[in-house]
């Protein structure tokens, strides 16, 4: 292969630009500081994992080995008998958090899907592409589920098994959805535990949670029976990935057999890159837990620092326990832009990834914040 002298600066131009831009993120949740040059080499070669790593595959290019070594450390710290779950290596968050509707429908073909406001949009995208009942569940201020609003559409339209839909941390304002509440409310009403499915969307918090002192309940311990975490938000890495582990006796209702591979396939995608297990495994063998805290502690506490700075200055701001989004109101039109903020309604957000190793870019972002609310109110 080779190209042309045009299409080679192209290519050294968008280097460059990627260099320039790597550490760019503070609006978004993307981890920069990763480093995968000991798998590069991999990079030549067409390793696909299609079906389950846990089986013999035809195709012998695989990573199955180590994406199951990924699958064991994760169902760890999500508190899963490894024996007694399932999992794999996604194309990212919404892969996850289909396949654990995915289950959640197979297990109740008549259920509807309860989600909030708050809930990532790709969840109205997947109510589509499986053509499951739903209703949308208000939200709190702080962004919270409306347990009320909840169990009242439960309760309303005679729901038998309905699948719950909990963010563990939601997207704009990192609000950790009471999945504790969600079963009491539910317990109360009379629908016994094993009549409904509750799916944890953990993309950001699912890295963190396992490493604090005292976090809210997320786990299968505490009553899930999926949940699905990006790989390239709290942990980093190049290409966009994520992982979803459910409870093995429900993922083997959904079951397929392959004959041309002979193999069987319980994924979404079938045919998935074998890299990124290699890169999830790699990031996970590399860090001891006492460098995840470490790593996890660095971001909280540049997340604390960012609120003290804007309640200093006068302007509200918000950070959940054990989150590292910071929510404000939202600033003019050159501000969000120029530094990459998300935005929803009249709020924005900032995130202290942990490849923030000072506070310079927090206090630039801030800095122009309040720039910004003088002239307002000039």
């Amino acid at each position: 292969m080779s190209l042309s002298i045009v299409d080679q600066n192209k290519l050294d131009a968008f280097w460059a630009y990627c260099v320039k831009n790597q550490y760019f993120n503070i609006g978004y949740p993307e981890s920069a500081d990763f480093d995968y040059t000991m798998i590069e080499r991999f990079m030549r070669f067409s390793i696909n994992n299609c079906g389950d790593w846990g089986e013999y595959c035809n195709y012998l290019l695989n990573s199955f080995d180590f994406e199951k070594e990924v699958m064991e450390y994760f169902s760890t710290i999500f508190k899963i008998p490894f024996e007694e779950s399932w999992g794999y290596v996604t194309n990212g968050g919404t892969e996850s958090n289909m396949f654990g509707c995915y289950l959640g429908r197979e297990l109740f073909p008549n259920g509807t899907l309860y989600y909030s406001k708050d809930t990532h949009y790709s969840v109205a995208k997947i109510v589509k592409l499986l053509r499951i009942k739903s209703k949308l569940v208000e939200s709190q201020p702080n962004g919270e589920m409306d347990y009320d609003d909840l169990i009242k559409k439960i309760t309303l339209s005679g729901e038998s098994n309905p699948i719950i839909f909990a963010n563990i941390g939601t997207t704009v304002r990192g609000a950790i959805d009471n999945i504790t509440e969600i079963q009491n409310r539910i317990a109360a009403i009379g629908i016994p535990r094993d009549n409904y499915y509750l799916h944890a969307d953990a993309a950001l918090s699912g890295m963190i949670l396992p490493f604090v002192e005292d976090p809210q309940p997320f786990t299968f311990a505490d009553g899930i029976d999926s949940i699905g975490v990006s790989g390239h938000k709290m942990i980093g890495s190049p290409i966009p990935c994520g992982i979803v582990v459910a409870k093995k006796n429900n993922v083997d209702r959904i079951s397929v057999e392959i004959d041309y591979i002979a193999a069987h396939d319980k994924t979404i995608s079938g045919s998935r890159n074998g890299h990124t297990p290699l890169m999830m495994w790699a990031a996970v063998r590399s860090h001891s837990e006492a460098e995840w805290r470490r790593r996890i502690g660095h971001s909280l506490i540049m997340a604390k620092y960012a609120v003290d700075r804007f309640s200093a200055a006068g302007i509200d701001a918000l950070c959940h326990k054990n989150s590292i989004t910071v929510v404000f109101p939202k600033p003019s039109e050159w501000v969000w832009k120029k530094h990459c903020l998300a935005i929803s309604g009249d709020v924005a957000h900032l995130i202290t990834t942990a490849h923030h190793l000072d506070s310079s870019q927090i206090d630039e972002l801030i800095d122009d914040v309040i720039v910004d609310k003088n002239q307002r109110a000039a």
